[in-house]
């Protein structure tokens, strides 16, 4: 009798923890299983790289890591070192996006360059090391990632990282996506949020008035302050498409 007793203890037990680890606690951000799935249904189409895994990590709106998945079948099957750009891209695009204006990592590219009015920023707000290198490695990607629950911190500024709005325009927090070029990466990170459906983006620098990546870099100068360097023919013309094939669902077109 006390054993069923601990065994059904511990089967509740268990539920409750599954229970825990699904829920979004009210923020509105997707859950893991949500993320992963989305994820390894974009990285089979066609994104303009090389057609690699790749990684995935959600934060709120106070930079703490919500989510870290990955796209293959083992963490080994990404680039390893991408776990963390893609952390700090969510932070990036969450940490420079406002209610009323969303800028992705890519747009901060050519600002950042040398002789940009923002050269500099992609050194300041380091990445937490202690939370990026914390705890066993076999819990990467998992629902009990290392990185969940703490502020990673990070700058990067180039594709990948882009503000998550929900449908009444309120900026959650952002996504980062890293593990191909980083063209590929901002195309996979714009399908990736469409599909979670947190898109209602107020306004970008784009020339669509939204936040998607931008090609205007000649020599080493952006026309526009917010280019991005080109890393494919094909990138760049999916991108160019993403407005359509993918429109945000800014309330001003609800």
């Amino acid at each position: 009798m006390k054993k069923s007793k601990s065994v059904l203890a511990t089967f509740v037990f268990m539920l409750f923890s599954t229970m825990l680890s699904l829920q979004t606690f009210g923020d509105g951000l997707p859950v893991h299983v949500e993320i992963k799935e989305a994820l390894k249904s974009i990285v089979g189409e066609k994104n303009g790289g090389f057609g690699l895994n790749m990684w995935a990590t959600v934060v709120d709106r106070d930079g703490v890591v919500k989510a870290v998945v990955f796209s293959g079948n083992d963490r080994g099957d990404q680039w390893p070192g991408s776990r963390i750009i893609s952390a700090q891209k969510a932070n990036t695009a969450n940490a420079f996006s406002l209610p009323e204006l969303a800028l992705s990592t890519a747009n901060l590219f050519g600002i950042t360059q040398p002789f940009g009015s923002l050269f500099g920023l992609q050194h300041s707000n380091p990445v937490n090391t202690e939370v990026a290198y914390r705890g066993p490695s076999e819990n990467i990607g998992t629902l009990n990632d290392p990185m969940v629950g703490y502020k990673i911190g990070g700058i990067n500024v180039f594709g990948g990282g882009l503000a998550l709005y929900d449908s009444s325009g309120k900026i959650l927090g952002a996504i980062g996506v890293s593990g191909d070029s980083s063209c590929a990466d901002h195309n996979i990170a714009w399908k990736l949020r469409h599909k979670l459906n947190l898109d209602y983006i107020p306004k970008g620098v784009s020339p669509t008035n939204d936040d998607n990546i931008v090609y205007d870099i000649t020599g080493v100068v952006s026309a526009s302050g917010w280019g991005h360097t080109e890393c494919s023919p094909e990138a760049a013309e999916i991108a160019g498409e993403l407005p359509k094939t993918h429109p945000v669902r800014s309330k001003d077109k609800e």
